[in-house]
């Protein structure tokens, strides 16, 4: 029996465990897939939104500046890299100024902090390499840049250091209630009892809404594609820069990244597929055209890679986030789209609220509010590497040459809390083939740690768990596959 079980490890679930952490209650999060982070949330623009778009009043914009405010407290107390780049939305159009104005009365509704209109002139000073065409922007200070991996593997690992249990490979097949009020959770493995149960399945999340409730949900799965850009050209330029927004979205922005790079995207199409993140032509060629138009000389011909993601649109384009009226004891976490990024540790702590209310949960003396994360050799002093192989060689063996990643680095990746089990696992923890080669000449080395590390054989190696197996089998015999 558990007090509350989460549905889905994506940045949304592992913020309401993180929250929930700190209770003495007993949480479980189930997760189809191998890992946190493997849905929405390992591909979207790695920003946090100022607040300025959101209707004033929806759960979007509160949420979005309460996710906000509580970034830097959040990115020092789990040790996540984040920056206050601020944000630029532009205007190219002089018959489109008052829109800026519109922008900037909401965000001043929504209590966004530090809004300022600026000029052609003001603009062009701050970011030299915007369109000719500009005719004024809307600058948010506020606004910064994140590592959307990094978020959501530190509120899982904090969570499970504070005794909340994760469960992979487990996908939600059925829900029903008992005559006790007790929820009954049927996966593919086992069934699971719950007093509560928070749903952040993402873009599934109708599925499982819709399996208790009569007042039925629809998500649709809104594709963006996006293109990354070398660090060579990540200094492009230096503040998150938007068009000015649409029905369908925020448009395609241009961004450093985080770790150095250039980001570019999102298109916006509405599928019908819930695993739809192959990238097209089409979609690729419309956002090359739309992000050209407000930044002079993109060097769009840097790209090192293209993906896309899905993002969880709800047709009245906002979060749904309360207990269920026909199926009490069921909380949904819905509908979380752009900026669900940002909101996201503010969705966390609505929830624990709306559960502490009903349960009057009480803190426990042991919780643990920080995490460290993964030694980074990145940016340390020639002494400090130097003490760092002394103690572990294997900070000393370069294994991605792209990203300078060590062998240390990765095999920590692999045996924290929540562990890396597969390439793209390692990837995300530690940026080991995030680089220009795209993992081209690191991919064998790091599936020999891995293989030694987990002890399963080298053939067994996947790229993101399930059947993505990357060498099924061998071509020299049985002979030790070396990685070299």
């Amino acid at each position: 029996m558990y007090d509350v079980v989460i549905i889905g490890a994506g940045v949304t679930g592992s913020a309401v465990a993180w929250q929930l952490s700190r209770y003495d209650i007993n949480v479980c999060v189930l997760e189809k897939c191998e890992d946190v982070c493997e849905g929405t949330s390992k591909a979207n623009s790695a920003i946090i939104h100022a607040g300025y778009d959101a209707a004033e009043g929806s759960l979007m914009a509160k949420l979005n500046v309460r996710g906000n405010e509580m970034m830097d407290e959040l990115s020092k107390d789990l040790d996540i890299p984040f920056k206050r780049n601020g944000s630029l939305v532009v205007c190219i159009h002089k018959e489109a100024l008052g829109g800026l104005q519109e922008l900037y009365d909401r965000g001043i509704k929504n209590k966004v902090k530090g809004l300022k209109i600026l000029s052609r002139e003001e603009a062009l000073e701050l970011e030299p390499n915007l369109s000719e065409d500009v005719q004024g922007a809307l600058f948010a200070p506020s606004a910064g840049i994140v590592c959307p991996f990094e978020l959501n593997i530190a509120m899982a690992e904090n969570a499970y250091d504070n005794g909340v249990l994760f469960k992979f490979h487990s996908e939600v097949k059925d829900i029903k209630k008992d005559a006790e009020g007790n929820w009954h959770l049927n996966t593919d493995k086992e069934e699971l009892v719950a007093k509560y149960v928070v749903n952040a399945a993402g873009v599934y999340a109708d599925n499982i809404h819709n399996m208790v409730s009569d007042n039925k949900i629809r998500i649709i799965e809104r594709r963006g594609e996006y293109c990354l850009l070398d660090k060579q050209v990540g200094s492009h330029v230096s503040h998150t820069i938007f068009p000015q927004p649409t029905k369908l979205g925020k448009g395609v922005l241009i961004s450093p990244t985080i770790h150095g790079n250039l980001i570019v995207g999102p298109t916006a199409t509405d599928i019908e597929n819930k695993e739809g993140t192959n990238t097209t032509a089409e979609g690729i060629e419309d956002l090359i055209t739309k992000a050209g138009s407000h930044v002079r000389n993109l060097p769009i011909k840097n790209v090192i890679t293209s993906f896309a993601g899905l993002r969880a649109h709800e047709e009245h384009h906002d979060f749904i986030i309360k207990e269920v009226e026909d199926a009490p004891g069921f909380i949904d976490c819905a509908g979380i789209e752009s900026p669900g990024l940002t909101a996201s540790p503010a969705i966390g702590e609505m929830v624990a609220g709306i559960l502490k209310d009903k349960m009057g949960f009480k803190e426990k003396d042991s919780y643990r509010k920080t995490r460290k994360g993964i030694v980074k050799t990145e940016g340390l002093s020639l002494d400090e590497m130097n003490e760092l192989i002394r103690k572990n060689p294997a900070y000393g063996n370069i294994i991605c040459r792209c990203e300078m990643i060590t062998e240390g680095e990765i095999i920590e990746a692999i045996h924290r809390p929540l562990g890396a089990k597969s390439l793209d696992g390692v990837k995300r923890r530690t940026r080991a083939g995030m680089g220009r080669c795209q993992a081209g000449f690191c991919s064998p080395r790091t599936m020999e740690i891995l293989s030694r590390e987990l002890g399963i054989p080298y053939e067994e190696i996947t790229k993101s768990g399930g059947s993505s197996v990357i060498a099924p089998t061998r071509t020299k015999g049985n002979e030790e596959v070396t990685g070299a």
